[in-house]
């Protein structure tokens, strides 16, 4: 499952409400998935999530950073935002994650 996470601590790219983040992915990259509400990613309001997703894989380096868990939870891999979504390097960990 994918999921997005927006947040606004890369470069103030997400300053819009949860309901304007989603409309704006909706129409613009026709996201289909789940979003979560914007939360903070680095820092110290650091959320939970990311800081058990920096800890476990490295800090994300800009928006769009991936991270890979396998069906126990543990982080496989992280892929930085320069790794398009529907690559070979990211789709060939996601099925070798579902062997």
């Amino acid at each position: 499952m994918v999921v997005a996470v927006p947040s606004n601590d890369f470069g103030g790219q997400e300053p819009g409400s949860n309901d304007e983040i989603k409309t704006f992915c909706t129409r613009t990259y026709k996201v289909t998935f789940p979003m979560m509400a914007k939360i903070q990613v680095k820092g110290g309001g650091r959320d939970p999530l990311y800081q058990f997703l920096a800890t476990a894989a490295g800090e994300p380096g800009w928006n769009f950073t991936k991270y890979l868990a396998g069906r126990d939870g543990k982080v496989i891999r992280k892929f930085d935002s320069n790794v398009q979504p529907e690559s070979k390097e990211l789709t060939g960990a996601i099925e070798a994650a579902l062997k």
